[in-house]
């Protein structure tokens, strides 16, 4: 085989990284901002290429086969190589964006690192805030986007997931019959606990403060410790946490959406968010 036909393709290496990312097809496809049919074009001509599968695929899951997970590093330097080769010839763009902790949950670090990843010319400036706080930022201009949960009857923005709520406690907690509810929650201005406050007050249940504020992980450890219940998104709750909503007649609370809110024109940056985008909805599925 010659040097030139052992050039890789480096928009299908790159699209191969993402479906290793994402474990997704689909996902792959909303962050090259192209087609699932697309994708997978392009990693069966990377598959010819190369002489091995790199990918097993089956309806409910995408995986890496054994040469595909050899190949992922090796790919990500190609990427990497490439990117530090056109950096000097590039302009370095700032992102600013607000997420809320409640929204991204305990998969945060992991959604920054997918964004800060895609562009070496890229500068994050991001701001964890509850989301009433963040879509206040949005809306006076201090950020370029913004995902957090649907507030109130707003109605703009891009749906990235709707989450189904719950109220969560750990497995030994115990709720006296007749005594007060105790609540875990995020903060005072988180909207999730309007949720429940407004649910509980409707149905004249009552109701105390056991634990606010400290972000998600902090209210994580005040459930499991057993200090009381939180209502949460079922992706975001506890490992070990249960479900004691019907168990001890608390009401049903609504789902949530989560939004992606942008003003950002520039496609580099459109792309950053589009990856980002597509690791949110990815979150921990495996299907593609």
């Amino acid at each position: 085989m010659t040097a030139a036909m052992r050039v890789l393709d480096l928009d299908a290496v790159n699209a191969f990284v993402l479906v290793a990312d994402l474990h997704s097809f689909t996902r792959a496809a909303e962050a090259q901002g192209t087609t699932q049919s697309a994708i997978s074009l392009k990693l069966k001509r990377l598959e010819r290429h190369l002489g091995r599968r790199l990918i097993e695929r089956t309806p409910r899951l995408v995986r890496l086969s054994a040469d595909g997970a050899a190949f992922l590093e090796r790919a990500r330097d190609l990427l990497a190589a490439h990117d530090r080769a056109l950096s000097s010839e590039a302009a370095v763009r700032r992102l600013s964006f607000g997420i809320s902790d409640h929204a991204a949950g305990p998969e945060l670090p992991a959604l920054l690192a997918r964004i800060n990843g895609f562009d070496p010319n890229l500068r994050l400036d991001v701001r964890i805030a509850a989301s009433r706080e963040i879509l206040a930022s949005f809306d006076r201009g201090e950020i370029d986007a913004a995902i957090a949960r649907r507030e109130g009857d707003r109605r703009d923005g891009e749906v990235l997931l709707r989450d189904q709520l719950g109220w969560f406690a750990a497995p030994t907690y115990r709720h006296v019959a007749g005594e007060p509810v105790r609540l875990i929650t995020l903060s005072t201005s988180c909207g999730v606990r309007a949720l429940a406050v407004r649910a509980l007050d409707a149905a004249h249940i009552p109701w105390v403060e056991a634990f606010v504020g400290g972000g998600v992980a902090a209210v994580a450890a005040a459930v499991i410790s057993g200090l009381g219940i939180a209502p949460l998104a079922r992706r975001i709750a506890p490992a070990g946490a249960v479900d004691v909503g019907a168990s001890i007649a608390l009401p049903a609370l609504p789902a949530s959406d989560v939004v992606l809110h942008s003003r950002v024109s520039d496609p580099r940056l459109a792309g950053a968010l589009r990856v980002l985008a597509a690791a949110f909805r990815s979150g921990r599925q495996s299907n593609g």
